[in-house]
Order: C-alpha cells, then structure tokens, then sequence
C-alpha cells in the first residue's frame, strides 16, 4: 500500500477518534470530501485518506474545537489567506516552536528580509527542519534542499507542488513537480521521502493559529 496514504482504520486507531466524530466533521466540512480516497483491496473497498495531511488536520480541530463552535472551525481551517498574508520575525520563529533553533540559526540567515519571514520562506525551513528531525537529511544535503525549495518553488506560480528526495548510489537529488504526482525511478533508485505543499501547509497552520 501506498506510504503516503493511511487507512480509515488504521486513522481511527492512531488518532482515538470515533468513526462518527470523522463523518460529523466530514459533513460540518472540516475534512475535505476529496480527502476520502476509495481504493480496492483484497477484502473489498475501504477508504484511504492521505497520510501527513489528515493527521495533522484532526491534530488542528482537536486543538482548537474547544475554542470554536465546528462552523467557525470549518471556516478557519479552509481559508489560508490569512496565513498566506503573515510574516514572522525570528523571535516568532521561536516562540511558536515552528522549527528548530539549528535550522533557525544555519538557513534563517538566508531568507527573511529585513528581519521578516513570509509565509512561503517559513514553509522552506519548515521542510527543511522536518526532514532534518526525521534523520533522513545530512546538513549538507540540507543547504541543497533550502536552495531548490528559494530557486524553484516560483515556477509553479502559487500551484501546490510536490517534492521528492531521492538517492542514488549515495548522490542525493531533489525533484519538484506539480501535485498531485506519482513518478516512476529506476531500481536504483531510494525514494527517501516525499513532502507536499498541502501537507506542509496543514502541518503549519497548527503551529500558526
């Protein structure tokens, strides 16, 4: 099965949620329609969400349904023009523990003009320091990562991306295409993970509200 996605049950069991608590928050539209993914298996149909984004969009209503009715929630969680708009300082970067103060510290530098960081250069460090604290990523094979995302991310026009990181024979590269995307490596290759745009966002917006 698919990595990147995450079964009903196996979502139910790792969030304590109710099956009916994740249909009410369906039809109260605080998880996306298009996030109940039907796919056949060997014991028939089940229903598949994908794995990073609807694990941290129940831990974001989870933490904040109890300061807002589910309608207000519904609207916070889908309208991203608010974050999109928001600019931190450093001392924010902190505060709010977005990423860590190593990441802050080494690749902060690089971005943040004029002592500011926008909500595109905050989703930079954010996958940087996520991989990092994964162990996946080299401090080396960090500054190239931080680099591709400066470069090419204004390519895609403000359209949702996806990012892979992969090796091969040891050389580490690092591919960008639009989302959603599946691409197909040669046996050499070692897909080490793969980050998307949606799923970042969804990781950030706790941390931001």
């Amino acid at each position: 099965m698919d990595k990147d996605l995450i079964s009903k049950k196996e979502l139910l069991d790792l969030t304590g949620i109710s099956y009916g608590q994740l249909y009410r928050w369906k039809r109260k539209k605080l998880i996306p329609e298009e996030w109940f993914i039907r796919k056949s298996t060997f014991t028939g149909q089940e229903t598949f969400f994908p794995k990073q984004t609807i694990l941290a969009r129940i831990h974001n209503i989870i933490n904040m349904k109890d300061d807002l009715s589910l309608d207000d929630l519904a609207g916070k969680l889908s309208d991203t023009s608010a974050i999109n708009d928001m600019t931190l300082t450093a001392a924010e970067v902190e505060e709010r523990n977005i990423v860590s103060s190593m990441t802050l510290s080494r690749f902060g530098a690089l971005s943040g003009i004029g002592g500011q960081y926008s909500f595109d250069e905050l989703v930079h460090l954010f996958a940087v320091d996520y991989l990092l604290g994964l162990g996946e990523l080299s401090l080396e094979e960090a500054e190239l990562l931080f680099q591709t995302l400066n470069e090419k991310v204004r390519k895609f026009e403000g359209k949702s991306w996806d990012l892979f990181f992969i090796r091969k024979m040891g050389m580490t590269s690092f591919i960008m295409a639009h989302s959603p995307t599946e691409l197909v490596f040669d046996e050499g290759v070692r897909l080490v993970a793969k980050l998307s745009l949606g799923d970042l966002i969804e990781q950030l917006k706790g941390k931001l509200s």
